[in-house]
Parts: structure tokens; C-alpha cells; sequence
């Protein structure tokens, strides 16, 4: 599975919330009255800016969104740090100039707006130019909003998509959704545009299982004409409407950085706190109980199908099928103190290495050896859709007995429900509850811990 083109801008937005906050810093320190030089109107206004911007979107800015659109936001947020400012003052210090708040403000939006349209519109000429930041997509159906959303991507090349091919269904449908299905599979092909007016109920799900299964993008050109029973998510293209498929909470930067930011302390916690005695008590009892290395490593399939190597400490003896073969109830292979940590789950904690290094997130889907994702691809349909977030320790489906080795179609079958739910429906309570749930299930102790 190839990874996603052009996604620069998991660089670019940390980038700029660093350079922004720096900027609001350090003319606050050169621009304002020596009443407010302290620690903390500089930790007010760092934290009111990040929660002005979390709260109007000010950094969800796309290749498709309009210049009016990101002016607009400019404002919003230059009127409520203002505000928040004048707030501050007035509260906590006797100051009383405000045209000096005024400046500072009206020159920090100036600074920062210039930056962000400077960025913007150098992604724009760099995909003119060198090709680059770009996603390879196709139209499917035809109609008036296919030909005007065609032409736009070829009189658009700033915006970054590259038109790869047209199926306009006129013939033979079945026949041509077939050749596009392996045409969007051979090129390697990132979003799929599709008519409405050219699709039924059934060529839809047709689409949605192949997207879901393939990791790719859908979005549908509405038709007027048609009701829409689905809660899809609009956006616009210069005045095309455009409709998303799936609304993935992770997927905006706001929700990635909280995520990354606990999954980042919470690591450390347990590398420094349990890890750092632990590891050499266990080294020394897993040695002594049989040969071979005290961590043993994995491949398995993470965020868009990248592999990975997941680490455990090792709690089987060495054998030949260790990355084939699911453990059993009542393995052999399994040594006595590595039945103790598969059913204290202590096995597992090695793996916060791994959510320090960002392959992997405390709370997830969790990730399958090669072998066994190759094998569920094939058979449970939406598998696939579980990759478009970070695999976790743990997982709702865990937390609902669904962990451990698969013994029936049902059990993958309702873990990767577990799993589609848990990305639609993200929150930052769901992954505490699913965290102390997941202690609760270790403590009390499970029939599938084995």
C-alpha cells in the first residue's frame, strides 16, 4: 500500500503554530509596557491564542479553502485576542494604554496572516512548478458537476489534484466500474469523484466497500435531483460542491495534536515510572526461563497499511512459526511466566515504545501480524478501514471482549465494527474510558488473556 501523496502539511501546521505563538511572544516583549513582562501574560496569551484558534479553525486550512475564507478567520481570531487582551489588562494589571494593546495585536495578525498566506500560496506555485503536494484522483459518472469538476482540476493545477482519467458509465456500467476499480488499483490513484446522477443505491455501496476495503478517498458530486439519506459532510471546490463519505474526528489537527500530545505524556509515564524497573526484573526471570532475546518484535500494519515492528516482551519460547501462527488457549509454546504476562497484559507495555515513536497510539485498533491481515483483507469486508488511524495498545473492541486470538469469523467481525465505530466516533473521554476499562479488564482478568 502506497502512502498518501502530498501530505505535507502534518510539517507544515506544527510549524506554524510554533512560529505564531513565537511571533505573539516575542513582540509582546518589545511592543508592550514593562508592567506586562511577566511569565504569566506570556503563558495567557500563549494558551488564549491556541484556544481561539482550536475553537474557529484557524489552522484547518486545505488546498481547496478559499482566500476569503482564511481572511475571515484572521479576524475572528484578531477580535478575540484583542479581547481576551483587554480582558487580562483590565483585570490583573493597572495599564491603561490601550492603543499600545491595539498595535501589539493589529501587528502580531499582520505578522502571522502573512506567514500563512505566504505558505499558502507558495504550496500553490510549488505544485504548478515542480509538481509536487499533489493527489491523483478520477471522476467516475457523468452530468454537468463531473464536466465542471473536470475542467476545474485541469484549469486549477495550483490546487493540487491531478486528473488521471474520466469513466463516464454511458455503456456498460458494470463493465466500466470494473476497469475503473483496477484502474484506481494500478495507478496508484488517491480520491475517487462521483456523479450521484450516474449512480443507484447499489453501484454506491459497490463504491463505498471498494474504498473501504482499499483505503481510498470517496466523495460524491451531489445531484439536485436526488435525496440525500446519508449525513455526508459538504465542502466546496472554487462554487462545486463537493461530498465527503466518512467524517474521521482524528483527521483534524486540533484532535491529532491532543491525541499526540497525551499519547506522548502518558508513554513517558510508563517508560519512566514502570518500564525502567521493570524491564530488568522480567530481562532476568525470561532469560532464565528459556533462550533467546527478552523483547520480541513484530511486523504489523498501522496508520494508511505502513508496517511496523510492535514490540512485546517475549513470552513464548523461540519457534519458527511465532510470526504465522496466532497464540492458542493452552499454547506450548507459551512459558510460564509468559502466560503470567499475557494474562496480566504486562507483555504488552513495551509497546508505549512504539506510541513514543508514533507508530502506534495508547487507545486504537489494534494492529495484526502481516500474515493475519493479508488473511482478514480477504474475508471481512471494511478490514481496511481500521488503517485510517493509528493502531492502539488497546481498543474499544478490546474493552468489549473482543481481544486475543480469533477463533471465529464473528469475533474479527465484530472487532473491526468496534474499531470502525471507535474512528467515527473519537473523543478524548472515550479514550480515557477505554484506558481505564482496559486497567479494570487486566486486574480483574479475562478468559481470552492467553
Amino acid at each position: 500500500m502506497k502512502k498518501k501523496t502530498g501530505r505535507y502539511s502534518g510539517y507544515i501546521r506544527p510549524f506554524s503554530y510554533a512560529l505564531d505563538l513565537l511571533t505573539i511572544n516575542v513582540l509582546a516583549y518589545f511592543m508592550l509596557s514593562e508592567h506586562l513582562h511577566t511569565t504569566w501574560y506570556h503563558i495567557f496569551i500563549t494558551l488564549s491564542w491556541v484556544f481561539i484558534a482550536w475553537n474557529i479553525d484557524f489552522y484547518e486550512v486545505y488546498r481547496y479553502t478559499k482566500v476569503v475564507r482564511i481572511m475571515g478567520r484572521l479576524f475572528k481570531q484578531y477580535l478575540a485576542f484583542l479581547v481576551l487582551n483587554f480582558a487580562y489588562i483590565g483585570f490583573f494589571s493597572k495599564f491603561s494604554e490601550p492603543s499600545e494593546v491595539v498595535w501589539y495585536v493589529t501587528l502580531s495578525l499582520s505578522v502571522v496572516g502573512s506567514f500563512k498566506f505566504a505558505v499558502y500560496f507558495f504550496l500553490r506555485r510549488f505544485r504548478v512548478m515542480f509538481g509536487g503536494n499533489y493527489r491523483k484522483v478520477i471522476i467516475l459518472g457523468n452530468g454537468k458537476s463531473s464536466t465542471q469538476l473536470a475542467a476545474f482540476f485541469r484549469d486549477n493545477p495550483d490546487y493540487g489534484y491531478k486528473l488521471e482519467g474520466i469513466f463516464d458509465l454511458k455503456t456498460n456500467k458494470e463493465k466500466e466500474m470494473q476497469l475503473c476499480f483496477d484502474f484506481v488499483l494500478k495507478n496508484g490513484i488517491d480520491e475517487m469523484y462521483c456523479s450521484l446522477a450516474s449512480l443507484n443505491d447499489d453501484d454506491i455501496n459497490e463504491l463505498i466497500d471498494f474504498t473501504d476495503n482499499n483505503l481510498k478517498i470517496l466523495k460524491f458530486l451531489p445531484d439536485n435531483k436526488t435525496p440525500l439519506a446519508r449525513n455526508l459532510i459538504y465542502d466546496y471546490y472554487d462554487y462545486i460542491p463537493i461530498l465527503s463519505l466518512r467524517n474521521i474526528p482524528l483527521d483534524k489537527r486540533a484532535n491529532k495534536i491532543v491525541k499526540r500530545a497525551f499519547d506522548i505524556v502518558f508513554s513517558l509515564i510508563v517508560i519512566i515510572g514502570v518500564l525502567s524497573w521493570l524491564t530488568p526484573i522480567l530481562a532476568i526471570i525470561i532469560r532464565s526461563e528459556s533462550k533467546g532475546s527478552v523483547f520480541f518484535k513484530q511486523k504489523r500494519n498501522g496508520l494508511n497499511y505502513k508496517e511496523f515492528y510492535c514490540y512485546k516482551f517475549r513470552s513464548m519460547r523461540l519457534n519458527d512459526i511465532a510470526h504465522t501462527h496466532q497464540v492458542t488457549k493452552n499454547d506450548p509454546r507459551v512459558t510460564k511466566i509468559g502466560a503470567f504476562m499475557r494474562k496480566t497484559s504486562i507483555d504488552e507495555l513495551p509497546q508505549f515504545w512504539n506510541v513514543l515513536k508514533g507508530d502506534m497510539s495508547v487507545v486504537g485498533s489494534r494492529p495484526h501480524m502481516v500474515a493475519e491481515t493479508e488473511r482478514f483483507v480477504q474475508k471481512v469486508n471494511k478490514f481496511m478501514v481500521r488503517h485510517f488511524i493509528k493502531p492502539g495498545i488497546t481498543g474499544l473492541a478490546q474493552i468489549n471482549g473482543y481481544r486475543g486470538e480469533v477463533e471465529t469469523d464473528t469475533d474479527i467481525i465484530n472487532r473491526v465494527k468496534y474499531d470502525i465505530f471507535y474512528l467515527e466516533n473519537w473523543s478524548f473521554l472515550l479514550d480515557l474510558k477505554i484506558i481505564v476499562m482496559t486497567v479494570y479488564n487486566a486486574i480483574k482478568g479475562e478468559k481470552k488473556a492467553y
